[in-house]
């Protein structure tokens, strides 16, 4: 072979890799010839002035190529047949129309996420403030687990949560909720859990009674399921019994979906009379209730009233709820209680799904909660939220004062108040983007698609979160609301 004419260059990548792209150019060009034998390495080494190991690096990496063959004894020879550089270009392409896809169920296609970053002033109704999350701390978690790696449970198993995590997380409930539960399920987050309930007992056709205004992720789940949607009329003090009792008489409802701690989005909370008599009508009529509860932990007036799944004789209710607003939703930690036959059918569901969710995070989290940090935190951000909760409070009686025809009621903990202008709200949340702020509008949590819809003939509530920014940037923002409302 004769040596090819190559500069090295000493402020470019290693010269074993420059020797290697040299060959592979002459390979690729035709200089050097398929089925030639390469001179020795030792050679090559001083034609090129370079060290030999340097030289069989090179040689190596063709080797592993593909343009290279070792045969020992007889040195190196390019190989008969070279690796693919690029696909064959062809020239003629048949014109053909495509066909319809055949979707089972053709759902809205999800605008992009909106950066909620980009608004200097955001009131959405459930952001923790991820400003305050001790990250720091939480890493010392996250290198405990691979400090202590347990290889075993990195593979396929356990599908219904790292056994660390549910431990922690059942005795956290039985503490802080007074619910006690034997198993639960851990999944990727809240909306995993609606869609796996959703699966598991949902069919084409199906009545699933839910509030009139409620959480928009979830009635999307349950229609895509194939489950018609019944609107429960709500009162001032939360979901009408008259009307449940109504549409249970009228439709044949299989699940009714419960927001009763800080109702989403009008933040009422349901009173154990209420409870009680729809735990009562749902028994009769063998429906299940989804109970979401979404905050429970941010509770201010007094102490919180325990889940309706902490009085469930019957087995009836699904309980759900999530760490997104305690920590951060990234974290992707929901779980569900629910009867041991429930359960079971949810995990399978869960494992055509997705397996398992993420072993690290559940691990991290698990010490998280084992080493006292994630309860610090949490009372750390309950009196925070509790301070900036007396802060709306009182922007928006100051507000009143000054003639803005507002109302609202004073809720018992949550994150966001429920806030009527008294004006039409339609085009309010476009406008005030102008203004960089970010809020949540009444008419945004109805669902389109309801059997029975009753929406109102104008929209005249806002819901605005006060967790998830300081007072200050908080009453700014407020301000400018005002402006547009006068």
């Amino acid at each position: 072979m004769q040596p090819l004419s190559i500069e090295f260059n000493e402020q470019r990548k290693a010269k074993y890799l420059q020797l290697a792209q040299a060959l592979r150019s002459a390979i690729i060009k035709g200089d050097i010839a398929v089925g030639t034998k390469l001179s020795s390495a030792r050679e090559m080494a001083k034609i090129y002035q370079l060290n030999r190991h340097t030289i069989m690096n090179a040689l190596q990496l063709l080797v592993a190529e593909g343009w290279l063959e070792s045969n020992e004894r007889s040195g190196y020879n390019v190989t008969q047949t070279l690796p693919i550089q690029s696909s064959v270009n062809t020239k003629q392409v048949p014109v053909v129309d495509p066909k319809p896809y055949k979707f089972t169920k053709k759902l809205a296609v999800p605008a992009p996420a909106m950066n909620l970053n980009e608004f200097k002033y955001n009131f959405a109704g459930g952001l923790p403030d991820l400003n305050c999350f001790p990250y720091k701390e939480f890493k010392r978690s996250l290198s405990y687990v691979f400090n202590h790696v347990d290889t075993s449970k990195f593979h396929y198993g356990d599908i219904s949560g790292a056994n660390e995590l549910k431990h922690q997380v059942s005795s956290y409930l039985y503490k802080a909720r007074n619910l006690k539960v034997n198993d639960l399920l851990i999944c990727n987050g809240s909306q995993e859990a609606l869609f796996l309930i959703s699966k598991a007992f949902i069919s084409k056709g199906d009545f699933v009674a839910v509030e009139t205004l409620g959480y928009p992720p979830a009635r999307k789940a349950f229609a895509a399921c194939g489950a018609q949607i019944v609107d429960i009329k709500q009162d001032e003090f939360g979901l009408c019994i008259d009307d449940l009792k109504t549409q249970f008489s009228r439709f044949s409802i299989k699940m009714l979906y419960l927001t009763p701690l800080h109702q989403y989005p009008t933040t009422v909370t349901l009173s154990p009379t209420r409870r009680m008599q729809i735990y009562q009508l749902c028994y009769q009529h063998g429906v299940m209730i989804i109970e979401d509860d979404y905050d429970h932990e941010f509770h201010y007036q007094c102490h919180p009233l325990q889940p309706m799944a902490a009085d469930d004789p019957a087995g009836i209710v699904i309980y759900l709820s999530t760490f997104s607003k305690i920590m951060f939703s990234a974290a992707r930690i929901g779980y569900i209680c629910a009867a041991p036959a429930v359960l079971e059918q949810l995990s399978a569901w869960k494992q055509l799904m997705n397996h398992k969710n993420d072993v690290v995070m559940q691990l991290a989290v698990a010490h998280f909660m084992k080493e006292g940090a994630f309860e610090r935190h949490l009372k750390r951000m309950t009196k925070l939220y509790k301070q900036r909760y007396e802060a709306m409070d009182k922007s928006l009686k100051a507000l009143q004062a000054k003639g803005l025809s507002l109302e609202y009621k004073k809720p018992d903990g949550g994150m966001a108040m429920w806030v009527n202008l008294n004006i039409d709200t339609a085009n309010i949340k476009k406008h005030l983007h102008k203004h960089s702020i970010y809020l949540q509008t009444e008419a945004e949590f109805y669902f389109c698609d309801s059997y029975r819809s009753l929406k109102p003939k104008h929209f005249s509530y806002l819901r605005l979160g006060f967790a998830g920014q300081s007072e200050e940037a908080m009453q700014k923002g407020l301000n400018i609301i005002a402006e547009y409302a006068y």
